[in-house]
C-alpha cells in the first residue's frame, strides 16, 4: 500500500506537469517526478538531475485516529469479528528539485505546492486512478526547523537542495480475516465459592 501512495503522487504530479507543457516547461514530454535510484553507493543519495525526486523519509504511527474498541468489528452481516487493531500511518515524503538552473528548480517546487494547495484531499471522486484499499489521501506542508533539515540532509549524506515535505496522512493497515467473536449470550461464567 505504501509504494502504491507514492507511485499515484508520483504519477499525478506528472500528469500535472504534461498537462501544463505549454507553461515553459522544457523538456515537458518526459516525466519530471521520479523516485530516487535504488542502485547507489550507501555513503551518500544522489538526486536526478534535470528532475524531481520523490523520496519516503519517515513512517509514523497515527495514534490519534484510533478505533474506540481495538478488537471488535461488525462485518457486512452484521456479525462481529474480533481483529487486531488497525494501524494508521502517516508518511512523510521529500521532493527534491535538481535542476542546472536554480530558477527552474523554484519553479517546480512552486507547481507542487499550488498543486496540493489545490488536491490536499484526494479519494475517489476527485481522483478515480486511486488504489482499491486506499479510501483518501490528506496530504499536508510541513515545515522542517533548520535542525531537523540538518539531520535530514545528514542521513542523506548530501548537500542541501530546494526540497519539500509533505505528510500524507493516515494509511490504515486493516486485518482482514479476524476470528468470529463470542455472543454474550453463550458466555457461561465459572463461579466458584472460596
Amino acid at each position: 500500500m505504501i509504494a502504491d501512495v507514492l507511485v499515484f503522487l508520483k504519477n499525478r504530479l506528472n500528469a500535472h506537469f504534461h498537462s501544463l507543457s505549454g507553461a515553459g516547461l522544457a523538456d515537458a514530454g518526459e516525466d519530471k517526478v521520479v523516485f530516487v535510484d535504488g542502485d547507489q553507493k550507501p555513503d551518500s543519495t544522489s538526486f536526478k538531475l534535470g528532475a524531481v525526486s520523490l523520496l519516503l523519509f519517515n513512517i509514523e504511527r497515527d495514534v490519534i485516529n484510533r478505533q474506540a474498541d481495538n478488537y471488535v468489528r461488525v462485518a457486512d452481516d452484521g456479525s462481529t469479528r474480533k481483529v487486531s487493531p488497525e494501524i494508521n500511518i502517516n508518511l512523510h515524503i521529500l521532493f527534491v528539485a535538481k535542476f542546472k538552473d536554480y530558477e527552474q528548480s523554484l519553479h517546480y517546487l512552486s507547481m507542487i505546492l499550488s498543486y496540493f494547495q489545490a488536491n490536499h484531499y484526494l479519494d475517489r471522486q476527485n481522483a478515480p486512478e486511486l488504489g482499491n484499499p486506499i479510501d483518501h489521501l490528506v496530504l499536508e506542508l510541513n515545515t522542517l526547523t533548520t535542525t531537523q533539515q540538518n539531520e535530514l540532509w545528514g542521513i542523506l549524506r548530501s548537500s542541501y537542495l530546494p526540497s519539500l515535505v509533505y505528510k500524507v496522512k493516515a494509511l490504515t493497515f486493516v486485518d482482514d480475516g479476524g476470528m468470529p467473536a463470542a455472543d454474550i449470550s453463550e458466555i457461561i461464567l465459572n463461579q466458584e465459592r472460596l
